[in-house]
C-alpha cells in the first residue's frame, strides 16, 4: 500500500505504508541512533510526534518485551528508509510491522530519510501528517498538519493515579511527566522504594508521602505546559532532595525562575557528548528533547553543571545549597550508553547523607 508524509510547508515524502492503516498528525522529528527503535517507539517523551529514524535499516532484530519503556507507545507515526519484516533475534516478540499494527501506528518506508532530515535541519522541526493510501488532496493534509497541537501531551503521557514499587531502601517519589521504565529500573536497582505520582500531584500530596527524595521524570512537550509540576518543584526545592531528568530538568529550571526555549530541531540520539564540569570529564549521552534551558538570566543560586559539546547548550544544573540537581540527558539510557548512570548514585548519596565520589568508570557497579 502506498503512503506519504506531508509537512506543514507543503513538502511531500511518498513511500510504502506498513503497520496500521490510517492518518495521523504530529510533530515530525528525527533520531540518529543506530539501534534502539523499540525503546524509541515506547518512550513517552515522543507522545504526539512522528519519528524519523536516520539509520537506513530498521526492524532486523524485532522488538523484545525488554525493550519497552512504557505500557503502550504514544508516537503518532514512524518513518524509515527500509523496514525489515522478518526479524532474526532470539528475544524478538514482535516484528516491527506487527508491533505498529497492534498499537494503531502508521509506518512509512521507502522514504529518502536523509533528504527529510536535511529538510528539518534546514527549516526546523515541523508539524506533519502521515497517511496510508493514495495522496491526492495534498492541500487538505497541509491544513491538517498546520492544525496539529502538542499542547497538553504531558497529561496524555502521565499515569492516572499513584502506584508503588517496593524496595528496601530510601523512599523516592517519582513525578511522572512521561517516565521511562529505565528510570524506575535504575532507582529500583539501587534499592529504592518508589511511589510514582501523576504530573498533577500537588506539593501537599507529595509531602504527605514523606519522601526522602523526589525525581522529576522525562516527558513530552513544552515544559511551560507542565504547570502543576512547576508549582510542585517550586514548593519542594530546598525541602527535599530533588533530581530532574530531561523534561524534569526544564521544569526545575522554570520553578527556580529560569526560562526555556525551543531548539531548531532538538537533540534526539544516543551519541551526544556532554562535559560534566565538576568532574572535568566527557560522557556520551542519550538524548531526546526539543527544548533547552536558557543560560542567560539563570538565578545566582542555579549554576550550569554540564554542557553539550556539539552546540554549547545547558545540559545540567546545580541548585546550590538545595540538595538538588538536574540533567537534560538520560542517565538511564534506553537506548544508548550508560556512561551517566553515576548520577543515580550521586542522588542516592545526597538522600543518605553519604559523600559521593566518582569511581574510575561511570557504570552500574554501585547499583544494588
Amino acid at each position: 500500500m502506498t503512503g506519504a508524509l506531508v509537512l506543514e510547508d507543503g513538502t511531500v515524502f511518498r513511500g510504502e505504508a506498513f503497520g496500521a492503516a490510517g492518518t495521523a498528525g504530529g510533530e515530525v522529528v528525527f533520531n540518529t541512533g543506530m539501534t534502539g527503535y523499540g525503546e524509541i517507539l515506547t518512550d513517552p517523551s515522543y507522545c504526539g510526534q512522528i519519528v524519523t529514524l536516520t539509520y537506513p535499516l530498521v526492524g532486523n532484530y524485532g522488538i523484545s518485551g525488554r525493550d519497552l519503556q512504557a505500557v503502550r507507545p504514544l508516537v503518532r507515526g514512524l518513518v524509515v528508509h527500509e523496514a525489515c519484516f522478518s526479524p532474526s533475534h532470539r528475544e524478538a516478540c514482535w516484528s516491527l510491522d506487527d508491533f505498529l499494527r497492534a498499537h494503531g501506528i502508521v509506518g512509512l518506508q521507502g522514504v529518502d530519510t536523509r533528504a527529510l532530515v536535511r529538510h528539518l535541519r534546514r527549516h526546523g522541526t515541523m508539524r506533519g501528517v502521515i497517511t496510508t493510501g493514495a495522496v491526492t488532496a495534498v492541500g487538505a493534509l497541509v491544513e491538517m498538519a498546520r492544525g496539529v497541537s502538542l499542547q497538553g501531551v504531558v497529561y496524555q503521557a502521565t499515569c492516572s493515579r499513584p502506584y508503588r514499587l517496593y524496595g528496601r531502601g530510601p523512599h523516592v517519589v517519582v513525578v511522572d511527566l512521561g517516565v521511562k521504565a529505565g528510570i524506575l529500573q535504575a532507582l529500583q536497582a539501587r534499592g529504592c522504594s518508589l511511589t510514582v505520582v501523576p504530573a498533577t500531584a500537588t506539593p501537599a500530596e507529595i509531602v504527605a508521602l514523606r519522601p526522602q527524595g523526589v525525581v522529576l521524570s522525562n516527558g513530552p512537550g513544552d515544559p511551560a505546559d507542565a504547570r502543576e509540576a512547576i508549582g510542585a518543584a517550586r514548593a519542594l526545592l530546598g525541602r527535599v532532595p530533588m533530581f530532574g531528568i530531561c523534561l524534569g530538568h526544564q521544569v526545575m529550571a522554570l520553578a527556580a525562575g529560569a526560562r526555556t526555549y525551543r531548539l531548531k530541531y532538538g537533540h534526539r540520539g544516543a551519541n551526544h557528548p556532554v562535559c560534566d564540569l565538576a568532574l572535568g570529564r566527557v560522557f556520551i549521552t542519550s538524548q531526546n528533547h526539543g527544548y533547552a534551558v536558557a543560560e542567560e538570566g539563570l538565578p545566582p543560586e542555579v549554576e550550569v553543571s554540564a554542557r553539550n559539546l556539539n552546540d554549547g547548550t545547558v545540559e545540567g544544573l546545580e541548585f546550590v545549597g538545595l540538595d538538588a540537581f538536574s540533567v537534560q540527558y538520560h542517565p538511564e539510557a534506553g537506548p544508548g550508553p550508560r556512561d551517566s548512570s553515576y548520577l543515580f548514585d550521586r542522588f542516592l548519596g545526597i538522600i543518605t547523607g553519604q559523600e559521593w565520589r566518582s569511581g574510575g568508570h561511570a557504570d552500574e557497579r554501585k547499583a544494588g
